[in-house]
């Protein structure tokens, strides 16, 4: 195989690669659930839902079982009354936080630079 070739296919792997990780991470609202419960570990529904400006109690709802069946985070219905469900990242959901850390940081000097000028 020529380099070009192996260039050209490694090419389209990496690009079908983004396109599944955008897949998985598009909207508005998912990389904001995850970030906030990223941060505390477990987070209760309306908790996520304080963290969120302007996201919806239907919209969350639909948001967290997106990222359930993308196996990126666990459901836990807890034996209380009223009953409680909490949220936390899986082990595959855990692999994120490096790219959540990155974005955070990207967003903070991103805001700095753009007031700045």
């Amino acid at each position: 195989m020529k380099c070009s070739e192996y260039n050209t296919d490694e090419h389209k792997r990496e690009m079908m690669a983004v396109q599944d990780s955008m897949d998985v991470l598009s909207g508005k609202w998912k990389i904001s659930i995850i970030s906030s419960i990223c941060y505390y570990n477990k987070r209760r529904f309306s908790d996520i839902l304080n963290d969120i400006n302007g996201i919806s109690n239907k919209m969350l709802s639909k948001e967290l079982k997106e990222l359930e069946i993308n196996k990126l985070i666990k459901r836990t219905v807890l034996d209380t009354q009223p009953i409680t469900v909490r949220y936390e990242l899986t082990e595959h959901g855990k692999t994120l936080q490096t790219i959540i850390r990155n974005l955070t940081e990207w967003g903070i000097e991103h805001r700095k630079k753009i007031i700045s000028e």
